[in-house]
């Protein structure tokens, strides 16, 4: 195990440290939770998956918007509606890191134990948010929701708690499908409006 410390978001270089972390966590999850550091403040990582979620949003409403542009007729409630989504993507993706942390942690306590506490399991739901900078993309949306909770996250769980490979894999599996359902069923009441 290396002695380096992960890298993480800090308040004082938002872009430079977020330029850090996102690589490390998509393209070394493995080294990334090995050297993660589960204790500490919630302020960075909530500030971080904001920032992830403003960057994801505003590129999905960008895309939307020349979606309309090239495919229909684009007119001022569209607009107003891609910014309106971009900004709930933004503020609400603090919000879903918490829902994901709490359910993710009720799974960890039925399968693990009482290894983590809520703060430990939004920090590390925080940095698997991570892949939500490719969230924007249509189609590849769904696969980066589905590797933060799922490749992501297990990794984190093994890398963090020491669980054997099948422990993680019913750990994050009983996590993420409720995860998962919950953003199913906002996706369908989205389309329905």
């Amino acid at each position: 195990m290396q002695s380096d410390k992960a890298p993480e978001f800090d308040l004082q270089r938002p872009l430079a440290s977020a330029v850090a972390v996102v690589p490390a966590v998509l393209f070394s999850p493995r080294r990334f939770y090995l050297n993660f550091k589960v204790e500490g403040r919630l302020r960075e990582p909530a500030v971080f998956a904001l920032l992830v979620g403003a960057i994801s949003g505003v590129l999905g409403a960008a895309v939307a918007l020349a979606s309309n542009f090239f495919f229909g007729d684009p007119d001022a409630g569209d607009l107003r509606a891609a910014l309106v989504g971009a900004v709930l993507f933004a503020v609400l993706s603090p919000v879903g890191v918490g829902v994901t942390a709490g359910i993710y942690l009720l799974s960890i306590r039925t399968f693990v134990g009482k290894v983590s506490s809520f703060a430990e399991m939004y920090r590390m739901a925080a940095y698997a948010a991570s892949a939500l900078v490719f969230a924007w993309i249509p189609i590849l949306g769904a696969f980066a929701f589905t590797y933060a909770l799922m490749v992501l996250m297990g990794v984190g769980i093994q890398s963090v708690y020491r669980t054997s490979f099948i422990t993680t894999v019913v750990t994050v599996l009983a996590g993420f499908v409720p995860v998962a359902t919950i953003l199913v069923w906002i996706t369908i009441n989205e389309v329905a409006l």
